[in-house]
């Protein structure tokens, strides 16, 4: 009895197309991002009590010309560095444990990164823990979306930003009763 290869054929299709769609998905990270690009999430729209953002009401940093930053981006940088760099290295730009992740504020976009945080995600061996339950770093979640998002197109040097903007009264109180 011959068996028709169309099964297999067809099967064969299905898998390449979404191994395609998973190894996609998984190089968010790696996908490059031109510095001189433009970004629809990145432009400031406008300004509320120290926060910016985008007209897509997006969180995005602002950048004075003599190179301060808003709080969210210097904050952003300090969180990240307490949660994030442990896996993910310096500044965004990944480990040999896990893929730079600067990139993935501007490839996956707000809500998707969003959702990757707090949910997790695994792709074959490559796990992402979720964060959800994780005040340090729920609390400031924006902040370090806004900070991966300036270091993604280079609008801030590896390191320390130098000078910040203060913290704003209302900013104040979101992590206050966020923290608790």
């Amino acid at each position: 009895m011959m068996r028709s290869a169309a099964p297999l054929a067809i099967a064969a299709a299905v898998a390449a197309a979404l191994t395609a769609t998973v190894v996609y998905a998984a190089n968010w990270s790696d996908q490059d991002v031109d510095p001189a690009g433009e970004y629809p999430e990145i432009p400031v729209s406008y300004t509320e009590d120290g926060r910016y953002f985008t007209e897509e009401d997006i969180p995005t940093y602002n950048i004075a010309e003599d190179g301060t930053v808003d709080w969210l981006t210097f904050n952003g940088f300090r969180r990240y560095h307490a949660e994030c760099h442990v896996c993910h290295g310096p500044d965004g730009e990944g480990s040999s444990y896990a893929p730079k992740i600067k990139n993935s504020a501007i490839n996956m976009g707000y809500y998707d990164f969003f959702d990757v945080v707090v949910n997790g995600r695994q792709v074959g061996n490559s796990v992402m823990p979720h964060f959800g339950d994780n005040k340090n770093v729920m609390c400031y979640l924006d902040d370090i979306y806004v900070y991966l998002k300036a270091r993604a197109v280079d609008a801030v040097p590896r390191g320390r930003p130098a000078k910040k903007e203060a913290k704003s009264d209302l900013i104040r109180e979101e992590e206050n009763g966020c923290m608790g």
